[in-house]
Protein backbone atom coordinates (compact mmCIF):
# COMPACT_ATOMS: atom_id res chain seq x y z
CA UNK A 1 0.00 0.00 0.00
CA UNK A 2 1.50 3.59 -1.31
CA UNK A 3 0.16 6.73 0.07
CA UNK A 4 -0.84 8.75 -3.00
CA UNK A 5 -1.59 12.35 -4.12
CA UNK A 6 -0.42 15.24 -1.83
CA UNK A 7 1.03 12.96 0.90
CA UNK A 8 4.38 12.06 -1.85
CA UNK A 9 4.72 16.02 -0.57
CA UNK A 10 4.69 15.23 2.91
CA UNK A 11 7.00 12.45 2.63
CA UNK A 12 9.61 14.12 1.24
CA UNK A 13 8.87 17.47 3.85
CA UNK A 14 9.42 14.68 6.70
CA UNK A 15 12.54 13.25 5.02
CA UNK A 16 14.25 16.79 5.01
CA UNK A 17 12.63 16.97 8.66
CA UNK A 18 14.52 14.14 10.01
CA UNK A 19 17.93 15.20 8.20
CA UNK A 20 16.75 18.18 9.91
CA UNK A 21 16.31 16.48 13.18
CA UNK A 22 19.12 14.71 13.54
CA UNK A 23 21.62 17.82 12.56
CA UNK A 24 19.49 19.29 15.84
CA UNK A 25 20.18 16.08 17.52
CA UNK A 26 24.09 16.33 16.82
CA UNK A 27 23.10 19.86 18.08
CA UNK A 28 21.98 19.38 21.19
CA UNK A 29 24.50 16.72 22.44
CA UNK A 30 27.04 19.33 21.08
CA UNK A 31 25.57 22.47 23.39
CA UNK A 32 25.11 19.67 26.29
CA UNK A 33 29.01 18.77 26.06
CA UNK A 34 29.94 21.97 25.90
CA UNK A 35 27.96 23.43 28.39
CA UNK A 36 29.61 20.37 30.74
CA UNK A 37 33.17 21.94 29.70
CA UNK A 38 32.65 25.33 30.88
CA UNK A 39 30.37 24.32 33.97
CA UNK A 40 33.39 22.32 35.06
CA UNK A 41 35.66 25.12 34.39
CA UNK A 42 33.68 27.58 35.96
CA UNK A 43 31.97 25.74 38.77
CA UNK A 44 33.46 23.32 41.89
CA UNK A 45 32.54 19.31 40.46
CA UNK A 46 29.19 18.47 41.97
CA UNK A 47 25.82 17.36 41.25
CA UNK A 48 24.76 21.04 40.66
CA UNK A 49 21.72 22.14 38.61
CA UNK A 50 23.69 23.85 35.57
CA UNK A 51 25.31 19.80 35.28
CA UNK A 52 21.97 17.80 35.36
CA UNK A 53 20.46 20.35 33.11
CA UNK A 54 23.74 19.58 30.50
CA UNK A 55 22.93 15.89 30.89
CA UNK A 56 19.74 16.46 29.81
CA UNK A 57 20.42 18.45 26.62
CA UNK A 58 23.05 15.10 25.94
CA UNK A 59 19.93 13.04 26.70
CA UNK A 60 17.56 14.73 24.62
CA UNK A 61 20.18 14.73 21.88
CA UNK A 62 20.59 11.33 21.38
CA UNK A 63 16.84 10.39 22.15
CA UNK A 64 15.98 12.65 19.06
CA UNK A 65 18.80 11.00 16.96
CA UNK A 66 16.96 7.80 18.09
CA UNK A 67 13.51 8.76 17.30
CA UNK A 68 14.67 10.41 13.89
CA UNK A 69 16.24 7.40 12.60
CA UNK A 70 12.52 5.73 13.86
CA UNK A 71 10.82 8.07 11.75
CA UNK A 72 12.64 7.61 8.69
CA UNK A 73 12.19 3.97 9.17
CA UNK A 74 8.55 4.64 9.44
CA UNK A 75 8.51 7.17 6.31
CA UNK A 76 10.21 4.91 3.82
CA UNK A 77 7.88 1.18 5.05
CA UNK A 78 4.81 3.54 5.26
CA UNK A 79 4.70 1.44 8.44
CA UNK A 80 1.49 3.16 10.71
CA UNK A 81 2.70 2.18 14.26
CA UNK A 82 6.35 3.54 13.26
CA UNK A 83 4.97 7.04 12.38
CA UNK A 84 2.65 7.27 14.59
CA UNK A 85 4.99 6.09 17.34
CA UNK A 86 7.79 8.48 15.83
CA UNK A 87 4.85 11.83 16.53
CA UNK A 88 4.11 10.25 20.08
CA UNK A 89 7.88 10.43 20.87
CA UNK A 90 8.63 13.73 19.41
CA UNK A 91 5.71 15.28 21.08
CA UNK A 92 7.35 14.21 24.62
CA UNK A 93 10.54 15.66 23.35
CA UNK A 94 9.30 18.80 22.93
CA UNK A 95 7.60 18.34 26.41
CA UNK A 96 10.77 17.48 28.23
CA UNK A 97 12.74 20.79 25.98
CA UNK A 98 10.16 23.29 27.40
CA UNK A 99 10.72 21.95 30.87
CA UNK A 100 14.12 22.03 30.93
CA UNK A 101 14.07 25.34 29.86
CA UNK A 102 11.81 26.23 32.39
CA UNK A 103 14.20 25.13 34.88
CA UNK A 104 17.10 27.03 33.20
CA UNK A 105 15.36 30.26 33.78
CA UNK A 106 13.94 29.21 37.44
CA UNK A 107 17.46 27.98 38.25
CA UNK A 108 19.77 30.48 36.95
CA UNK A 109 20.27 32.66 39.62
CA UNK A 110 21.04 29.86 42.29
CA UNK A 111 23.89 28.66 39.18
CA UNK A 112 25.19 31.92 39.13
CA UNK A 113 24.86 31.88 43.16
CA UNK A 114 26.93 28.60 43.13
CA UNK A 115 29.73 29.97 40.77
CA UNK A 116 30.27 33.19 43.10
CA UNK A 117 30.77 30.75 46.04
CA UNK A 118 32.93 28.94 44.04
CA UNK A 119 35.14 31.49 43.03
CA UNK A 120 35.67 32.84 46.08
CA UNK A 121 36.85 29.22 47.25
CA UNK A 122 39.36 29.27 44.33
CA UNK A 123 41.03 32.80 45.66
CA UNK A 124 41.43 31.52 48.76
CA UNK A 125 43.31 28.61 47.34
CA UNK A 126 45.28 30.69 45.10
CA UNK A 127 48.17 31.14 47.34
CA UNK A 128 48.52 27.34 48.33
CA UNK A 129 47.90 25.12 44.68
CA UNK A 130 49.71 26.01 41.66
CA UNK A 131 46.52 24.32 39.84
CA UNK A 132 43.73 26.40 41.13
CA UNK A 133 46.41 29.76 40.20
CA UNK A 134 46.64 28.98 36.68
CA UNK A 135 42.84 28.67 36.36
CA UNK A 136 42.28 31.56 38.36
CA UNK A 137 44.82 33.72 35.84
CA UNK A 138 43.22 32.34 32.83
CA UNK A 139 39.99 33.40 33.69
CA UNK A 140 40.75 37.03 34.88
CA UNK A 141 42.83 37.12 31.53
CA UNK A 142 40.07 36.23 29.65
CA UNK A 143 37.16 38.04 30.72
CA UNK A 144 39.40 41.12 31.81
CA UNK A 145 38.59 41.22 35.20
CA UNK A 146 40.04 41.07 39.00
CA UNK A 147 38.48 39.09 41.73
CA UNK A 148 35.04 38.21 42.90
CA UNK A 149 33.19 41.66 42.98
CA UNK A 150 35.94 43.87 42.58
CA UNK A 151 39.77 44.06 42.65
CA UNK A 152 39.81 44.54 46.38
CA UNK A 153 38.75 40.82 46.98
CA UNK A 154 42.22 39.90 46.84
CA UNK A 155 43.34 42.20 50.06
CA UNK A 156 41.40 39.11 52.20
CA UNK A 157 43.71 36.80 50.19
CA UNK A 158 47.41 36.42 51.71
CA UNK A 159 49.74 36.85 48.84
CA UNK A 160 52.99 38.07 48.97
CA UNK A 161 53.88 40.90 49.56
CA UNK A 162 50.44 41.94 51.02
CA UNK A 163 47.98 43.96 49.54
CA UNK A 164 48.96 42.94 46.28
CA UNK A 165 46.78 41.17 43.47
CA UNK A 166 47.47 38.82 40.80
CA UNK A 167 49.42 39.79 37.88
CA UNK A 168 46.55 38.35 35.67
CA UNK A 169 44.60 41.65 36.63
CA UNK A 170 47.10 43.93 35.21
CA UNK A 171 45.81 45.15 31.87
CA UNK A 172 49.37 44.89 30.35
CA UNK A 173 51.10 41.59 32.04
CA UNK A 174 54.43 42.23 32.89
CA UNK A 175 56.12 40.04 36.19
CA UNK A 176 55.11 41.65 39.78
CA UNK A 177 53.11 44.09 37.74
CA UNK A 178 49.79 43.08 40.87
CA UNK A 179 52.78 44.56 43.56
CA UNK A 180 52.20 48.38 44.50
CA UNK A 181 49.58 48.75 41.62
CA UNK A 182 47.63 51.96 40.38
CA UNK A 183 43.64 51.06 40.31
CA UNK A 184 44.23 52.43 36.18
CA UNK A 185 46.58 49.82 36.04
CA UNK A 186 44.38 47.24 36.33
CA UNK A 187 41.15 45.53 35.69
CA UNK A 188 38.34 46.46 38.68
CA UNK A 189 35.60 44.87 37.49
CA UNK A 190 34.73 41.36 39.43
CA UNK A 191 34.57 38.17 37.63
CA UNK A 192 31.45 37.24 38.67
CA UNK A 193 29.47 40.10 37.19
CA UNK A 194 31.18 39.99 33.69
CA UNK A 195 31.25 36.06 34.06
CA UNK A 196 27.57 36.09 34.20
CA UNK A 197 27.00 38.22 31.79
CA UNK A 198 28.72 36.20 29.54
CA UNK A 199 27.07 33.23 30.23
CA UNK A 200 23.65 35.18 30.36
CA UNK A 201 24.29 36.13 26.68
CA UNK A 202 25.16 32.69 25.53
CA UNK A 203 21.87 31.36 27.26
CA UNK A 204 19.98 33.97 25.13
CA UNK A 205 21.66 32.19 21.97
CA UNK A 206 20.87 28.70 22.90
CA UNK A 207 17.25 29.98 23.49
CA UNK A 208 17.00 30.78 20.32
CA UNK A 209 18.08 28.08 18.72
CA UNK A 210 15.78 26.14 20.67
CA UNK A 211 12.69 27.92 19.71
CA UNK A 212 13.93 27.35 15.74
CA UNK A 213 14.30 23.46 16.71
CA UNK A 214 10.70 23.63 18.44
CA UNK A 215 8.93 24.89 15.36
CA UNK A 216 10.69 22.29 13.30
CA UNK A 217 9.32 19.37 15.77
CA UNK A 218 5.93 21.34 15.90
CA UNK A 219 6.17 20.97 11.59
CA UNK A 220 7.02 17.74 11.95
CA UNK A 221 4.00 15.95 14.42
CA UNK A 222 1.69 17.85 11.68
CA UNK A 223 3.71 16.09 9.03
CA UNK A 224 3.57 12.86 10.84
CA UNK A 225 -0.07 13.22 11.47
CA UNK A 226 -1.20 13.63 8.16
CA UNK A 227 1.09 10.96 6.64
CA UNK A 228 -0.81 8.68 9.55
CA UNK A 229 -3.78 9.67 8.81
CA UNK A 230 -3.08 9.09 5.37
CA UNK A 231 -2.02 5.90 5.78
CA UNK A 232 -5.08 4.46 7.84
CA UNK A 233 -7.46 5.53 4.76
CA UNK A 234 -5.60 3.39 3.19
CA UNK A 235 -5.49 0.82 5.76
CA UNK A 236 -9.63 1.42 5.42
CA UNK A 237 -9.54 1.47 1.95
CA UNK A 238 -8.11 -1.63 1.62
Amino acid sequence: MAVDGGMKCVKFLLYVLLVAFCACAVGLIAVGVGAQIVLRQIITQGNTTGFLLSMVIIALGVFLFFVAFMGCCGVCKENYCLVITFAIFLSLIMLVEVAAAIAGYVFREKVMSKFSKDFQEYMQDYPKNNQTASFLDRMQKKFECCGATNYSDWNAIPLQPMGRVPDSCCINVTHNCGINFKPENIYTKGCVQLIGNWLRSNVLLVAAAALGIAFVEVLGIVLACYLVKSIRRGYEVM
